[in-house]
This record gives structure tokens, C-alpha cells and sequence, in this order.
């Protein structure tokens, strides 16, 4: 089993940074992939980056640029690094994960999962 855990969430103004961790509890397969998804009242969840056990990394066209996914050398954090964050990007913000390997463009176009966590609030005022 995996248990995944979200932090960094917040509130802040249009064009300002924050960065979301993911801390990964259990064994993730040698063949994986990691994401992040996000979710409004009024828009269904939506893959936003992913990065898979190949190094293959994919984001969402609207925030190719803006956002960054990374894991940490031991891989039990996952991260997403937001910039220029504009009131769109407003979601509750969650890690998911697969142990096997899914490409990381096909995992964040798919419902994500079967792992998640239980979200992180990120709001932007303009």
C-alpha cells in the first residue's frame, strides 16, 4: 500500500509562487509514475504534471512553464513547484500514484490514481 500525503497549500496573490510536497509513505515499485491533479466545485479532477520511473515528464499546455514536478533523490517526496499563479490554477490540489509504469502525458490525459492523497487548497486571489 501507499499512503500519500499533500502540504504547501495557501492562499496568495495572482502572479506569486508556492510549492507543494507530497510525502510518499510505503514501497513505490521500481516502475511508476506520480502526478498531480486538481479539482474545482465547477471542473472535474485534471491531470496537471506527472513524471514516470523512465524520466519521462508531461504538464498540462496551461501550465507547461509555470509548474515544475520533481521527486526527491530517495523518492518519498514528490513536488510541484507553482509560478506565476493566476486565479485559474484555484483547486484543490492532489498527489496520485501508480505502481506500474504508465507514460507520464497518458497519466495526467487519465483519471490518475489508484493512490491519492487527500488534498492540498490552493487559492489565488487577482
Amino acid at each position: 500500500q501507499l499512503r500519500l500525503v499533500e502540504s504547501g497549500g495557501g492562499s496568495v496573490q495572482s502572479g506569486e509562487s508556492l510549492t507543494l510536497s507530497c510525502a510518499i509513505y510505503g514501497i513505490l515499485h521500481r516502475r511508476h509514475v506520480l502526478g498531480w491533479f486538481r479539482e474545482t466545485p465547477q471542473q472535474e479532477r485534471e491531470g496537471v504534471a506527472a513524471v514516470d520511473s523512465d524520466g519521462s515528464i508531461s504538464y498540462r499546455p496551461t501550465v507547461k512553464g509555470r509548474f515544475t514536478i520533481s521527486l526527491n533523490n530517495a523518492k518519498d517526496t514528490l513536488y510541484l513547484q507553482l509560478s506565476d499563479l493566476k486565479p485559474e490554477d484555484t483547486a484543490m490540489y492532489y498527489c496520485a500514484a501508480e505502481r506500474s509504469l504508465v507514460h507520464s502525458e497518458r497519466y495526467i490525459m487519465g483519471r490518475g490514481g489508484p493512490y491519492w492523497g487527500q488534498g492540498t487548497q490552493v487559492t489565488v486571489s487577482a
